[in-house]
Order: C-alpha cells, then structure tokens, then sequence
C-alpha cells in the first residue's frame, strides 16, 4: 500500500513539475523562426510593408534587436544551413579589421541560389541584369566570397540602392576606428517562396555607440514584376 502512495506521490510531482516548467518556459508567440534561425524579435508585419520608392524603412526607430546588451568582441561569423528549399537563413557577425579581406574578390558565378534566373533588361535596369547573388554580410566586411550560406537571389536595386549604403557606413566605421560591429542580416520570406521578400539589417558597435542601424531593404526592382514563388520576372 504504502509501495503505490510513493508511486501516486512521485507521478503528482512529475506533472507538478511539467505544468511549472511549461509555465515558465512557455513560448513567446513573437518569437517566429526564418529557415529555423530563431529571431527575438517582433517582426510578424514585416513582409506586409508596402514598397513605397524608398529602397528601405527603418524598424524600431532605427535600433537593432539584438537581445544580450553584452556584446561580443572577439570577432566571429555564423551561417546557418540551407533549408530544404535550398534558402539561406539569418547571417550574424562581430565584424572588424580582423574580418576585412586582404585579397581581391574571387569568382561566385558557380553558386546558384534558391530562385535565381539569368535575366536582362536593357533599358530599365542600367546594369542590365535583374538578380545579383547578393551577399548577406558584404565581402567587404566579412572576406566572405563564394559561400553559399551567405547569397541569396538579390535585386540589383536592392544590392546597390539598399544594402550597400550600409555596408560601406559600416566598412568606413571599421576603418576609421579599428574597434568592432556587431552585425546580422536577416532574410525575409513568405511561406514557400524561393526568392526573399527583402532583408533585415542590423548593426551596432560594440565599443562605442557611433554606429547604430536596423532596417529593412526591400527586394523589388522597378519597373519589374517578381514572382517571388519562383524567381520569375516580367516587365510591368
């Protein structure tokens, strides 16, 4: 008898102690996954800003989301796997003189990423072609090159018009401080789309607070219809 009250004892703790971790743990229903890269922050509306002429909008009054005020300073960079989509996920770095390369940029015309397609358009887009492999972290920050876990099918509008400005804000901090950026660019897609909807970017310095961003840059192309679905394109 007194063998099966331990056991009745010993399952109610079990269950007490489920219900109070469950309770303490519960899931923030903000916290939403991109490719299974956890991104703390609320984002949900993101991909329902509307394009409006500006290659970008700032978020959060221009204050990045990073979570741990304790930022890092030992320079370091994280890419996460393709999904079975084949899509890049959340690219995150601390950045500085130790990252800038010191050799030229190779060749990264043999990754395809998910989406891509060869297509030109003479007379709209001055460079012709519509889709660049655009890097997440610029190689002129991180001296990453031909990695596949940082292109993805990119506009050339949003390469030029909307993340290079940041880029080169960044690499021009870096080079004229030496001191360090904690940076991550976060790509947005809907459901099953193989080309983002746009990026998010964000930066701040970890030992002075003189560079700050976080933005979203959209992937559009004027004067283009995307079929984000496939990457297929049309003039409008």
């Amino acid at each position: 008898m007194k063998q099966k009250q331990k056991i009745k004892l010993l399952l109610s703790l079990i269950v007490l102690a489920i219900v109070i971790v469950s309770t303490i743990y519960k899931p923030d229903p903000q916290v939403i996954t991109t490719n299974n890269s956890p991104l703390h922050y609320e984002y949900q509306d993101i991909p329902k800003i509307k394009y409006r002429g500006n290659p970008y909008v700032e978020l959060n009054n221009n204050v990045p989301y990073f979570i741990n005020e304790n930022l890092p300073t030992k320079p370091f960079q994280k890419y996460v796997d393709l999904d079975n989509l084949g899509r890049v996920g959340a690219a995150t770095a601390c950045l500085g003189p130790e990252t800038i390369p010191t050799e030229k940029r190779g060749p990264i015309g043999m990754i395809k990423p998910a989406g891509w397609h060869t297509v030109k358009y003479p007379g709209i887009i001055k460079d012709l072609y519509l889709y660049n492999r655009c890097h997440l972290i610029a190689f002129e920050l991180s001296g990453q090159n031909a990695n596949e876990k940082n292109l993805t099918t990119g506009t050339r509008y949003l390469n030029i018009s909307g993340m290079l400005p940041f880029e080169n804000k960044t690499r021009k901090y870096i080079d004229d401080t030496g001191h360090h950026v904690l940076y991550r660019v976060t790509p947005i897609f809907l459901d099953n789309e193989l080309v983002c909807r746009g990026v998010i970017m964000e930066a701040k310095s970890v030992e002075d607070n003189n560079l700050q961003f976080c933005v979203y840059c959209f992937n559009v192309q004027p004067g283009i219809v995307i079929d984000y679905k496939t990457g297929t394109s049309h003039k409008k």
